[in-house]
């Protein structure tokens, strides 16, 4: 652990030691802003609209209403994950069958 005097020499190992404190500083004020980026992230503003959307795109072919679909945004490690859960009805595999048929 350096002292406070070695902050103040001007000899080669003190501007080393000095250029290393700034090296480290300017490596922690990036890990800051990265955690802080990544925390921003861990909440997207685009969920609601994007089940909205999907349920739009659903509601083409089969009757289903919002409370049927489910989203999950999780964040492991370098993974981010988007999990979709839609309840179908019944008949909701003949209609898509149908649907797929004639596009």
């Amino acid at each position: 652990m350096s002292s406070f005097a070695d902050y103040f020499r001007n000899n080669e190992a003190g501007n080393t030691n000095r250029n290393k404190t700034s090296a480290v500083i300017a490596k922690e004020r990036l890990q800051i802003l990265v955690a802080y980026d990544r925390m921003a992230r861990d909440r997207p503003s685009y969920l609601p609209s994007l089940k909205q959307e999907i349920l739009d795109v659903i509601r083409k072919y089969v009757n289903v209403d919002l409370a049927s679909v489910s989203v999950r945004y999780e964040q492991e490690g370098n993974q981010e994950i988007l999990e979709l859960n839609i309840v179908l009805p019944e008949n909701a595999g003949r209609v898509l069958e149908a649907a797929l048929e004639n596009n």
